[in-house]
C-alpha cells in the first residue's frame, strides 16, 4: 500500500512553473529519493509534502488521509501531517543548547516532563550524542549538527522523515558516515522516507527507489540499478552516471546480411530491433562497457588516446575518433600514454538505444520493462 499518494501536483512561482502534474506513490517504509539537477522541483515537491508550501493544483494523501486537495479546498497544517523534517541548514536554535533542541518539538505536544526527558536522551543515544546535551550548536561540528537535527526529527516518531539535502554541507568523509546512519536510521525506524539531493551518489547508494526530475517533470522512477542500466530517457541516461554515457547518433539500417546500427565511427549488429530500420536513433554506452585492445579486432573500433585521467582505484580514458571523443573507465593503471593509437571494442548487449525525436529509449521486441 502506498503510504504518501501524489496526484497532479503543480506549483506555479510567477510564470515559472516549477512542479508540473506531478504524480508518484511511495510505499510504506520506501526509501524513495528525489533525484536532479538545480532548479528541477525536486524540493518544492518535498516542501508541498510537508505542508510548507501550498500547490495550486493536485491531491496528496498521507495514509489514505488527505492532506491538500485543491478541489475541495483542503489544506492540513505541517504540524498535523506526521512527518519529520531536516533541512539542509539544520535549522537549529542557536540559544539552546542540545537537549533543548531535540526536546523542540515533544514540548510543543506538552508531553509529561519525565517522558520528554526519557525519549530525547533515547534519540541522542541512538545519535550517538551521548554527553553533548548541554552544549550549544555553535560548539559542535558539522556532522554533530546534522546528528542533533536528525534525534531532533526521530524524537517526535513521525510515520515519514522528509530530509532536503541534508548533507550538502558536509565534507567527504562525514557525508560518507553520515549516508551509513541516515540508512541505518531508515532500516531499523521503518519509517518512509523521502530524501531530496542533486548528488546522484546520494540517491544511487541509499534508496530503495530513485525519482529522477527535470524542469518540473518526473523523468523516471526506478530501483537505483534499473535506473543505471536502463534510463527511460536521454535526460536520465546522460545526468545518471559518472564518467557520463557516451551517445553516438545514428541510424537502424536493414542490409541483406541483417539489421545494424550505423553511426560514424560504428557499425554493429541489432537483430533485435528490425522494426525500427530506419529510424534515426542514438547510442548510448557506458564508459565501463568499451574494452581497449592494443591491436585491431574484428568489429573493433580504432581510436587515438586523447586525455588520461587517473581516479584512484580506476583510470578514464578519453578517446578520439574524428569529431566523436568517448570516455572509457578502467580499473586500476594503464600503461596507455596520450597520442596512442587503440582499438575499442564493446558488446552489442551494453548498448542502450533511443529514438532520436522524442528521446525515449527502444526495447527489443518481446523484452519486459519496469519503468
Amino acid at each position: 500500500m502506498a503510504l504518501i499518494e501524489i496526484e497532479n501536483l503543480t506549483k506555479h512561482f510567477g510564470e515559472v512553473v516549477a512542479v508540473d502534474r506531478f504524480n508518484l506513490q511511495i510505499e510504506a517504509g520506501e526509501f524513495l529519493t528525489l533525484l536532479g539537477p538545480s532548479g528541477c522541483g525536486k524540493t518544492t515537491v518535498l516542501r508541498m509534502i510537508a505542508g510548507l508550501e501550498i500547490p495550486d493544483e493536485g491531491e496528496i494523501r498521507v495514509g489514505g488521509t488527505p492532506v491538500f486537495a485543491s478541489r475541495e479546498g483542503l489544506f492540513v497544517p505541517p504540524a498535523k501531517r506526521g512527518v519529520g523534517l531536516v533541512f539542509q541548514s539544520y535549522a537549529l536554535w542557536p540559544h539552546m543548547n542540545v537537549f533543548e533542541n531535540v526536546a523542540f518539538g515533544l514540548q510543543i505536544q506538552k508531553r509529561d516532563k519525565a517522558a520528554l526527558s526519557a525519549q530525547v536522551h533515547s534519540a541522542l543515544n541512538y545519535m550517538r550524542l551521548e554527553g553533548l546535551a548541554e552544549r550549544y550548536p555553535q560548539q559542535l561540528s558539522g556532522g554533530q549538527q546534522q546528528r542533533v537535527a536528525l534525534a531532533r526529527m526521530l524524537v517526535t516518531q513521525p510515520s515519514v522523515f522528509l530530509m532536503d539535502e541534508p548533507l550538502s554541507n558536509l565534507d567527504a568523509k562525514l557525508r560518507m558516515e553520515m549516508r551509513a546512519e541516515i540508512k541505518r536510521l531508515h532500516r531499523e525506524s521503518k519509517a518512509t522516507t523521502v530524501y531530496v539531493t542533486h548528488d546522484q551518489n546520494e540517491a544511487l547508494t541509499m534508496s530503495t527507489k530513485v525519482a529522477v526530475m527535470d524542469r518540473g517533470l518526473l523523468q523516471q522512477v526506478a530501483p537505483p540499478q534499473e535506473l543505471y542500466k536502463r534510463p527511460a530517457n536521454l535526460f536520465v541516461a546522460d545526468f545518471i552516471g559518472s564518467p557520463t554515457i557516451n551517445f553516438v547518433p545514428g541510424k537502424i539500417i536493414g542490409t541483406p546480411d541483417g539489421i545494424f546500427f550505423k553511426g560514424d565511427p560504428f557499425v554493429m549488429p541489432t537483430p533485435s530491433f528490425k522494426d525500427c530500420v530506419n529510424r534515426k536513433v542514438v547510442a548510448a554506452i557506458r564508459p565501463e562497457d568499451i574494452r581497449i585492445q592494443k591491436e585491431a579486432q574484428e568489429n573493433s573500433v580504432p581510436g587515438e588516446i586523447y586525455a588520461i585521467l587517473p581516479a584512484g582505484s580506476e583510470v578514464i580514458l578519453q578517446v578520439k575518433r574524428g569529431d566523436l571523443t568517448l570516455s572509457v573507465r578502467q580499473m586500476g593503471e594503464t600503461s596507455l600514454e596520450v597520442g596512442d593509437r587503440i582499438h575499442l571494442l564493446f558488446s552489442v548487449e551494453s548498448v542502450l538505444f533511443y529514438d532520436q525525436e522524442d528521446r525515449t529509449l527502444l526495447y527489443p521486441r518481446g523484452q519486459e520493462v519496469s519503468l
